[in-house]
């Protein structure tokens, strides 16, 4: 159990770094003025996974209340209630990039094509839309969770070493669980319709690359570059997120939660916002551009000393 916890932590400061260092990254792109619209939902999803792993269980935002002598019950409603809104924008957010990205390499033959010129403002509106939904959609979990109380009668189910789950009645908790997974079932249904539409166009391309003989051109394709990051995003998105799903509805349901199942669930729930900015700064020339320049720099500067 040590040694989990130990992978945990790991695996949460690398993630938590790594979407900081995108936020900076795309923040300051945008305040520039250079941005694209695709710069904004990246910024947004940075942001929300940086506060997933903030928020996330017993990892320094429990910590930084703590030493705050923030009252335990205060500190398990915020964040629980933060993390699941998170949690929320990002399957929103994921669906939203997985949309802008189909639409972006539609054919102008396509009845995607029309949208393209208001791109930017539709992203706005999306996000304002998401961020209303999801803080008022996750509120109802203030009501379930608060301060362990170690206290056997109440049958509360341990979800953080400070937090637990209060007692729901069959009806509600069933509620709950329909009408998240009727949200999820949606949003990754839109996703998988977007990544089948976007693998069709893909093919299509290089089957008219092949066909004009300019092979060197498609694997150039910045565009063709983004989509096959998305699909990798999305697929791995869809398992992980899944996963996570069963075992926590499983858990709920049965009214129990094993510390082995509840690590491993940790574990899984953060490899999603973990290998995204990964896959985005290798994926980004402007970044790998940045990262070179800022070697460069470093370099000189230890061979001045």
């Amino acid at each position: 159990m040590f040694s989990l916890n130990n992978v945990l932590y790991c695996q949460a400061g690398l993630g938590a770094l790594a979407n900081i260092f995108l936020l900076f990254f795309y923040t300051i792109i945008i305040l520039c003025n250079r941005s694209k619209p695709m710069d904004l939902i990246s910024c947004q999803l940075s942001f929300v996974h940086t506060m997933m792993f903030l928020t996330g269980g017993d990892i320094w935002l429990t910590d930084l209340f703590e030493s705050l002598n923030i009252e335990n019950d205060f500190k398990c409603k915020a964040t629980f209630y933060i993390n699941r809104v998170m949690r929320g924008l990002s399957i929103c957010i994921t669906c939203l990039l997985s949309v802008f990205q189909a639409v972006t390499i539609s054919p102008s033959t396509s009845l995607l094509a029309k949208f393209k010129h208001k791109l930017k403002k539709y992203v706005i509106y999306s996000f304002f839309y998401f961020w209303s939904f999801n803080l008022s959609f996750s509120s109802n979990r203030i009501f379930y969770v608060g301060a362990y109380t170690n206290v056997s009668e109440t049958n509360q189910m341990k979800v953080t070493k400070y937090c637990s789950l209060f007692p729901m009645n069959y009806i509600i908790r069933g509620l709950i669980l329909t009408m998240t997974t009727s949200r999820d079932v949606f949003l990754v249904g839109v996703m998988l319709t977007t990544s089948a539409y976007m693998v069709i166009i893909l093919c299509r391309h290089q089957r008219q690359c092949k066909h004009l003989h300019s092979n060197s051109h498609l694997r150039s394709s910045p565009e063709k570059r983004a989509t096959q990051t998305i699909l990798l995003l999305v697929v791995f998105f869809v398992v992980m997120y899944w996963v996570d799903f069963i075992i926590s509805s499983t858990s709920v349901l049965l009214w129990v939660y094993d510390p082995v199942i509840l690590t491993f669930q940790k574990f899984v729930m953060n490899a999603y916002p973990t290998i995204t900015p990964l896959l985005q700064i290798s994926s980004d020339n402007r970044i790998i551009i940045t990262l070179k320049n800022m070697q460069k720099i470093y370099h000189q500067i230890f061979k001045k000393g």
